[in-house]
């Protein structure tokens, strides 16, 4: 039988609501030293990033003590440290909290926003931003909205139960509705289930979809529409499925991609850090669903309104969505 390796707890505390990275060394390996195998490991910091930690005592083993440079390598050992915080721009738009008890935070988050930390996008982010505004150290997500999405996203308060919230999204025990401004087309007959096979390769911006047993399913239902040249149409959008860019995809698919859309049905040039105009017209508007551990009957909605709905020439001229006419 074999046996497993209990994690031990993390000596460093967060940092600005973001937890210290954890390096497990393997099980096997040719490396002398720590620092040798840091140094492959994280060949994309650098040897004179990864001494300056070491020479600065911020790589820690599990009782919290700064490992040296010249530690042998140990199969299995544990070592934290804290990476360094990219430059970010704040994303000067709320998270609005929806429902909060004991077990569970729903969160209303903006568009720009990640959900969690991930690549550029560290502090400014709405897990670690809840966890600093909220004093909940140990809050974590239980599924993620893409950084460009605004709308409802499920956190849960205790770490031994995040896999039983995720276990709703995992085994499709929730009910999740989307909102979405894309052009009206009269031709295209709605409602109607789309279904297709979507792969997303890993360094490529975009998601497609291939030929193939679908893995992709959404519900598209037109709630109204404005008559004319130009004229826009509201989206109701119900994934049975979450593959990547799912809804974008099958939008831009049916030939009404989302507007404010960066990358569907072509990708544009990125704008700088800091332009907060014409975000997605992409909303998580509502979640139902049981709650897994008090057996309550939950059902969430998102009070944002998408801008170019309200006033397309606002949000053309570099509007926002909030709960109203603001984020």
């Amino acid at each position: 039988m074999r046996r497993t390796t209990r994690t031990p707890p993390s000596p460093l505390p967060q940092r600005h609501g973001v937890d210290p990275v954890r390096v497990r060394l393997p099980a096997t390996g040719s490396w002398g030293t720590v620092r040798a195998h840091l140094v492959e490991r994280l060949s994309g910091a650098g040897a004179g990033v990864i001494d300056g930690m070491f020479d600065a005592g911020r790589i820690v083993g599990a009782d919290g003590r700064p490992v040296a440079a010249d530690a042998p390598f140990v199969p299995g050992m544990f070592v934290w440290f804290h990476r360094d915080l990219p430059d970010e721009v704040p994303v000067p738009f709320p998270v609005r909290v929806v429902h909060r008890d004991e077990h569970i935070v729903v969160a209303d988050k903006p568009h720009f926003l990640a959900t969690t930390p991930r690549g550029g996008h560290v502090a400014e982010t709405a897990l670690a931003r809840l966890r600093r505004e909220l004093d909940l150290p140990e809050l974590t997500a239980a599924h993620r909205l893409d950084r460009l999405t605004a709308g409802l996203v499920l956190f849960t308060v205790r770490p031994e139960e995040r896999g039983t919230y995720q276990s709703l999204f995992r085994d499709r025990r929730i009910r999740k509705e989307y909102e979405a401004v894309a052009p009206y087309d009269p031709g295209l007959a709605l409602p109607r289930t789309v279904r297709s096979r979507i792969v997303k390769e890993r360094g490529v911006l975009t998601a497609r979809e291939v030929p193939g047993e679908p893995n992709a399913v959404s519900r598209v239902e037109l709630v109204e529409h404005r008559e004319g040249p130009g004229g826009l149409a509201r989206y109701r959008l119900t994934p049975a499925t979450g593959q990547t860019h799912q809804l974008r995809v099958h939008l831009s698919a049916l030939g009404v991609p989302i507007l404010g859309d960066p990358l569907y049905p072509e990708v544009t040039a990125p704008v700088p850090a800091g332009d907060f105009r014409r975000p997605l017209q992409l909303l998580a508007r509502s979640l139902k669903f049981t709650d897994p551990v008090t057996g309550a009957e939950h059902r969430f909605r998102s009070g944002r309104v998408l801008a170019a709905w309200a006033s397309y020439d606002r949000w053309a001229a570099g509007g926002n969505d909030g709960p109203s006419d603001g984020q």
